[in-house]
């Protein structure tokens, strides 16, 4: 070749590679084998996915697309809750919110205020309350209600959704008197002379749930976008959603056919009839760009431990005349669990007695026999679990679907609930893991907000805000930042089927990930508590900006509102 040549192609420029180039991070990631992997930039592919991971000294191109120059901000891949309620958060940030009333009087001040400022509301509707946080614990009572709700129905669910506090006007419109038996599975509280005291437990619920007004869709679509908001704030970018009706597929899917479903939903639907609904002969593949799926079924066996409607091996400490409230019997769950496998859907069941997760591992053991392959049942929550049924999670590929938050918030009632001597399974994440299982968490939000740095704060110190107990509650369980980094990403998106694509910053997985004010792996127990998400992205697009959030408020913006892939220069502001 004549030098000339030579030297005009030595002289031609480094071509541009397609895409977008996050540079100059403090970048980690789980490596997939347990540990973490630390990198400096990464590079998107216009779909959206990582096309390639830069460790430090590593060549990375120097042209592309677009360059966005991290500055050294901290990032980390997307947060994965393995267990929430999308519409009931959204639903719940349109309604009367009594989370975190400090009293009953601080409550009913509130139902009070509310109602003046809804003069045209038919129903009161909200919840969030729970009384084992009230000066007096005692169940809150019709009458009570009656007072500050102006005559209208009202009814607020628990904190848990396992119960819900009813006026009269309310106990009216569902038929409920004295001579209302208790439905199966459910309870009616009573006062001493049989009447209906106003709290409805479990299966009760629905007699009050069958009268309240029916969501218009465009009530559903402005909660999914509250949902949404709330969501992209904290870091969570794909989301698991325990229970999903017909219309909140539709409501999902509505969000997806205009370009408004920004999070990532794998749905969990909440009836054996409805999964086949939306699924038909099986599983659905994944829609809107990795955006939504339906999986499989989310099944309840039992209550909550607050309303002591969790199934227990003994009856309650503090209620020896009750062991909970089965929901299903050994045979019904199996009938149940078997129908999803048969066509290969994932079953989810809802658990939380030590009973009640016994019977689930009874239950996976048989039908393992039959359906083989790798069908990853789930138990969700796995609150109070017998140590010696422990072991049994190891086997057959159980994923124990749980919430750090709950630990913190439960720890005094579950005491309360059980007594010391059946502490040792409680919540016992280290213990659980040491068998094989897989840790997803979540929040079970709204029940707790969607906090996945507060839940890692509680996983690793087994303490509250308030550093309580000294020490740890039960510290033994506590688990290593690792594990509770992995069980927010790679073990939530094994838990839904999604560890190829979510979960990791990697060659190939879709680029969700999350710019933080610090490093969730050093900073202090009460540092990691306060963790700020400055801008949360998936599928290489920025979905949410701390420094947008007051313009973001009414609505989620279309994707391509700030899609690299569609706008010239630098696809962020200068930080």
């Amino acid at each position: 070749m004549p030098a000339h040549a030579r030297k005009k192609k030595a002289e031609e420029p480094e071509k541009a590679v397609p895409g977008t180039l996050i540079d100059n991070v403090d970048g980690l990631t789980g490596d997939g084998k347990g540990g973490i992997e630390h990198f400096d930039g990464f590079l998107i592919t216009p779909d959206g996915h990582i096309a390639q991971v830069y460790h430090q000294g590593e060549k990375r191109p120097k042209y592309a697309d677009y360059r966005l120059d991290g500055k050294g901000q901290v990032v980390v891949p997307g947060m994965i809750d393995a267990h929430g309620h999308v519409m009931s958060l959204g639903f719940s940030k349109l309604t009367l919110d009594l989370s975190g009333t400090r009293s009953r009087e601080e409550a009913l001040a509130r139902i009070r205020a509310w109602t003046a400022a809804h003069p045209d509301a038919p129903w009161i509707l909200g919840g969030g309350w729970n009384e084992t946080e009230w000066a007096s614990a005692d169940l809150p009572t019709a009458t009570e209600l009656d007072a500050v709700s102006g005559g209208k129905p009202a009814w607020l669910t628990r904190v848990d959704g396992h119960a819900g506090w009813a006026n009269s006007a309310a106990l009216t419109a569902a038929g409920i008197t004295a001579k209302t038996n208790d439905p199966k599975g459910g309870r009616i509280v009573r006062d001493g002379a049989g009447k209906p005291a106003g709290v409805l437990v479990d299966a009760a619920t629905a007699l009050v749930a069958a009268k309240l007004p029916t969501p218009r869709p465009e009530d559903r679509d402005a909660a999914l976008a509250e949902a949404q908001l709330d969501l992209l704030e904290h870091g969570v970018t794909a989301v698991a959603d325990m229970g999903t009706s017909i219309e909140d597929w539709q409501a999902f899917r509505r969000a997806g056919d205009s370009g408004r479903l920004r999070l990532r939903i794998v749905a969990y639907a909440d009836s054996i009839a409805n999964m086949e609904l939306i699924g038909g002969p099986k599983p659905t593949p994944w829609l809107y760009d990795d955006r939504l799926r339906l999986d499989g079924v989310k099944l309840f066996l039992d209550g909550a431990l607050g309303s002591r409607g969790a199934w227990l091996k003994a009856p309650y400490a503090d209620a020896p005349e009750t062991s909970g409230l089965p929901l299903l019997n050994q045979t019904q769950l199996s009938n149940l669990m078997s129908r999803a496998a048969l066509d290969h859907f994932q079953v989810a069941v809802h658990a939380i007695g030590d009973k009640a997760n016994a019977v689930v591992l009874d239950a996976i053991a048989e039908l393992s026999q039959t359906y083989t392959g790798d069908r990853r049942w789930r138990i969700e929550h796995a609150q109070i679990v017998s140590p010696a049924d422990i072991a049994r999670f190891g086997q057959h590929g159980v994923i124990a679907s749980m919430e750090p938050q709950h630990e913190a918030s439960d720890r005094t009632m579950a005491e309360a609930r059980l007594g010391p001597e059946r502490l040792a399974g409680a919540y016992a994440w280290k213990s659980l893991a040491a068998t094989g299982a897989t840790l997803a968490f979540g929040s079970d939000t709204p029940v707790e907000p969607a906090r996945p740095f507060v839940g890692m704060a509680v996983a690793v110190t087994r303490q509250g805000a308030d550093g309580q107990p000294v020490g740890g509650w039960q510290a033994q369980e506590a688990i290593s930042r690792e594990a509770a980094l992995g069980a927010y990403t790679t073990g939530a998106a094994y838990a839904m089927f999604a560890e190829d694509r979510l979960g990791r910053i990697a060659k190939g997985y879709r680029a969700d990930f999350l710019f933080l004010d610090k490093d969730p792996m050093l900073a202090s127990p009460e540092a990691l508590r306060t963790i700020t998400v400055r801008e949360t992205w998936i599928g290489g697009q920025r979905a949410w900006a701390a420094a947008q959030s007051q313009q973001d408020e009414a609505q989620i913006r279309p994707p391509e509102a700030d899609a690299p892939a569609s706008q010239g220069g630098d696809p962020a502001p200068d930080r």
